[in-house]
């Protein structure tokens, strides 16, 4: 009877707020390995400051941004709904032209990067592929029992840049990475767009960002390389660490002592992703140190990891080429 309770108040509240509740389907256990599935491409997620959510990209068709309730492991859409929210902060972003049109399946959001605020209000820069290629920014209402988002602005993208993973600055604006065009881009309020000295050879996907600003963490997917790359300095400086799979996203970790990367290992030619590997990695983000912490064969519905982040005593995966969010338990 509690059980049934508790479902009938999540539904109420649901349709009232005009999203749909996702429950957590029957998803089985790969040994330690649990999942929370009905998503689609879960290939970034993000942590609400609280540890009681967590927002999820989708980077497919039909995607959208999901949040995803760490207690129950149930999932809700979050943006585009219906009732979304939109209030342009026009002196922040002046070169945004307006709220995004409704895409339907055409909204992707690729890379996430949330910073934190005061008084529960926080900041998430979405990767946004669609009618525009996008940094798109939330403001993230914390304050009330669930997270709510309103729509504050953007900055388009620069001819032929393509987004991956973008960080925020720690005064104003940020960064991104572009694949296409093999570098790393930097975006204020007053000056646009400029690329960062010394990214074009880093192969560029992921991307971490010292607490100071002064050093960019880039994950070079295609080179199975990080590169630790100076932003700001009189002269550009860089150290490169090799791993063994190929890093995808990278992700601080709570207390700042280490980066996780994840991403897929066992890469073949031609690509059989039944044969791949989901990897995380804990990176010392001063030496560059490398400590292999997962490694896991293909698991069906979840191809390969692509971010992995810290929540109490659990790892979360995202992955692109799935339609679940891994965890388990932390390693010690």
């Amino acid at each position: 009877m509690r059980v049934m309770r508790l479902l009938g108040v999540s539904v109420a509240v649901s349709l009232s707020l005009g999203v749909a509740q996702q429950s957590a389907a029957p998803c089985p256990a790969v040994g330690d390995v649990q999942f929370i599935c009905d998503l689609i491409s879960p290939e970034d997620l993000a942590v609400v400051p609280g540890a009681e959510w967590v927002i999820a990209s989708g980077d497919q068709e039909g995607g959208r941004i999901h949040l995803v309730n760490v207690r129950d492991k149930t999932a809700t859409l979050l943006f585009p709904t219906p009732t979304r929210r939109e209030r342009l902060d026009a002196a922040t972003y002046p070169t945004c032209p307006g709220p995004l049109p409704p895409e339907g399946d055409d909204f992707r959001a690729h890379g996430l990067y949330l910073t934190p605020g005061s008084a529960g209000v926080h900041t998430l820069y979405v990767v946004h592929h669609g009618v525009r290629e996008s940094i798109e920014v939330f403001e993230v209402d914390a304050r009330s029992t669930r997270p709510a988002l309103t729509w504050v602005g953007c900055a388009i993208a620069p001819e032929p840049v393509g987004f991956n993973s973008v960080v925020a600055l720690p005064d104003e604006g940020f960064v991104a990475t572009s694949p296409r065009t093999g570098d790393v881009w930097e975006w204020h309020a007053a000056s646009g767009w400029r690329q960062v000295p010394g990214s074009d050879d880093t192969a560029p996907n992921g991307l971490e960002i010292s607490s100071d600003g002064r050093w960019l963490y880039v994950a070079g997917f295609a080179e199975s390389k990080v590169t630790r790359l100076s932003r700001g300095q009189a002269t550009v400086q860089k150290a490169v660490v090799a791993l063994d799979f190929r890093p995808d996203n990278l992700r601080m970790s709570l207390d700042g002592s280490e980066i996780f990367a994840a991403g897929p290992g066992n890469i073949q030619t031609p690509r059989d992703t039944s044969q791949e590997t989901s990897n995380v990695a804990s990176i010392d983000p001063d030496t560059l140190a490398v400590q292999p912490i997962f490694e896991h064969p293909f698991i069906d519905g979840f191809a390969a990891s692509t971010t992995a982040i810290q929540i109490g005593s659990e790892m979360w995966l995202g992955t692109y080429r799935g339609e679940r969010i891994a965890y388990f338990p932390m390693p010690e």
